[in-house]
């Protein structure tokens, strides 16, 4: 979605000060300082062959996204955060688009990029980011049975109280659990706190089966880009640190437009599951026991099953996804 700020100057100063205040530095709030920070104008160079791309990350991105925009020559740049914008007073005042709230919005990262024929272009980025030494999954977006299935439904899409009864009970909301019922939990020799997959409602189960078989692209752009409503700072891109780095000129990083990411991800598999037992935690599964984890390209969904988030529902992408694509 294309963006104007409407005082830029003055939300740098913010994003500037909010910087300031902190005692370390975020990889998106290094890459925010450093976009603003290069001298310009720049060259755009024609990009590797590859997604996976090893160097300065404010340069690759840069030059990822104008390449992609027929761009030869960037005149200037500028990167907001918007999580850094977003935790100041007057930060709060500035990001207000048409009225529209952007407290809660899926692009980390706003570029407002100046180009040698005079464009300007406002392109907003998902930033991920692993600082371990192998890549790990990293979370895509956090909701309820009722927030997706809503979601969904808002979009278009036709999701029956059926299909959010078995949503339900794979993320164990209270009233849907094996537990409400003592003559299933007396029995039951796994989690008396949810149903897994192959467990929830048979027609339930099949129905969002087959709603992720039939819109798995339209499924993904939701949740890469229309998690929120009204969310003026829908994603164009996704710039994701893979691991750990030596040094910031030598981070390795993935990056794709959006569009390109779930063509890639549906390429790589449709809906599917996958085996698991649960090995960890106050209940392990017996020997020989095995559930169903439910996927769609590198899209993997779970119960959150967090102590404070005990009935969430959480979509993955999945660990070092950009190697396999």
């Amino acid at each position: 979605m294309a963006l104007q700020p409407l005082d830029n100057a003055h939300a740098l100063q913010i994003q500037a000060g909010t910087f300031g205040r902190k005692a370390g530095h975020t990889f998106e709030d290094t890459l925010t300082q450093r976009i603003n920070d290069l001298a310009y104008p720049l060259k755009v160079m024609t990009p590797a062959d590859s997604h996976v791309l090893a160097g300065d990350p404010a340069l690759l991105c840069l030059n990822y996204i104008a390449y992609h925009h027929h761009i030869r020559r960037i005149t200037s740049a500028s990167a907001l955060s918007t999580g850094a914008l977003a935790t100041s007073e007057d930060g709060k005042r500035w990001l207000s688009i048409n009225g529209a709230s952007v407290s809660r919005c899926k692009s980390d990262l706003v570029l407002t990029i100046t180009t040698n024929n005079k464009r300007h272009l406002t392109i907003g980025v998902s930033i991920k980011q692993c600082n371990n030494s192998t890549p790990t999954n990293a979370q895509l977006y956090f909701t309820t049975a009722r927030g997706f299935s809503s979601l969904l439904r808002n979009n278009g899409l036709t999701v029956s109280e059926t299909a959010v009864r078995a949503l339900r009970q794979f993320c164990g909301d209270e009233g849907f659990l094996p537990s409400d019922d003592p003559r299933l939990s007396a029995k039951r020799l796994t989690d008396p706190r949810r149903w897994f997959w192959e467990q929830i409602d048979t027609a339930g189960r099949l129905e969002w089966e087959q709603l992720f078989s039939d819109h798995q692209d339209t499924i993904s752009r939701l949740l890469f880009q229309k998690a929120y409503i009204d969310d003026p700072f829908a994603p164009d891109y996704l710039l994701h640190k893979t691991r750990r780095a030596a040094s910031w000129n030598t981070t390795e990083v993935a990056i794709y437009s959006i569009e390109e990411l779930i063509a890639l991800s549906r390429a790589y598999q449709g809906f599917a599951t996958r085996q698991y037992s649960v090995r960890k935690g106050s209940y392990k599964d017996p020997t020989g026991v095995t559930h169903l984890a439910p996927r769609f390209g590198i899209i993997q969904m779970q119960r959150g099953g967090q102590k404070q988030h005990p009935e969430q529902l959480q979509f993955n992408l999945e660990a070092g996804y950009f190697y396999k694509l």
